[in-house]
């Protein structure tokens, strides 16, 4: 993650997704993981300090737990909910909660964009969904922008293209701010995010990855 301080990015932190196949209450679940932290010379502007967690119906791509475990800027927030897909509520650690059948959490929704078939759409169109985030129900959006190539710090790209809809919070701010690149082949991996903050704003580039289902097919050219 870069931070832009005036004409140049610089180094600010982190973020490591990681994806392992479980069994949880007795199903098979991915279990999906996202740290985020900034680098310790960066932590007296905006120290984050993030943890999400969550548990994915193998069959449905659906959460059956999500917990997070946020430090931002000083702002700490602890959450541990689970989704009772027959019920229809999401028991967090402040209550229990009516919700829709298809609810995503945080990170199960960047998995949800992963795998939608962009070629059914068109640039522009808007694809919905729900998500629960601090006990409520947010019924947001990805907007497909369409394809183009993108450069990166790890190579140059043919790559997929989206806005989503964000959620006003301690550091990004609400509406279409944050554009996203996704490689264009079957991973659909992160390659590019770039989005205004709080104060300033981010450049996110793909640096590393391992054990993809699919070739790298996108990747044009390597620096």
């Amino acid at each position: 993650m870069y931070y832009n301080l005036g004409a140049v990015f610089v180094g600010a932190g982190e973020a490591v997704f990681t994806s392992k196949l479980e069994r949880y209450g007795g199903r098979d679940a991915y279990h999906v993981v996202g740290d985020g932290r900034t680098f310790r010379t960066y932590d007296w502007i905006f120290k984050v300090r993030d943890r999400y967690e969550s548990y994915i119906d193998t069959a449905t791509l659906l959460p059956i737990r999500f917990i997070r475990n946020v430090s931002e800027g000083g702002h700490k927030i602890y959450n541990n909910v689970g989704f009772n897909r027959e019920a229809g509520t999401a028991t967090s650690t402040n209550g229990t909660f009516k919700v829709p059948d298809c609810i995503q959490d945080v990170i199960s929704a960047i998995y949800y964009a992963r795998n939608i078939d962009f070629s059914k759409y068109k640039p522009g169109d808007k694809i919905p969904f729900a998500m629960f985030l601090d006990d409520e129900v947010y019924n947001i959006y990805i907007r497909y922008i369409g394809k183009e190539q993108v450069d990166t710090r790890y190579g140059k790209f043919r790559a997929i293209k989206f806005k989503p809809l964000l959620i006003k919070g301690t550091i990004f701010e609400g509406g279409e701010q944050m554009s996203v690149w996704v490689s264009d082949d079957g991973n659909k991996i992160p390659l590019r995010v770039d989005s205004p903050i709080s104060v300033g704003s981010i450049k996110v580039d793909m640096v590393e990855y391992s054990n993809l289902r699919h070739s790298l097919s996108s990747l044009i050219k390597k620096r």
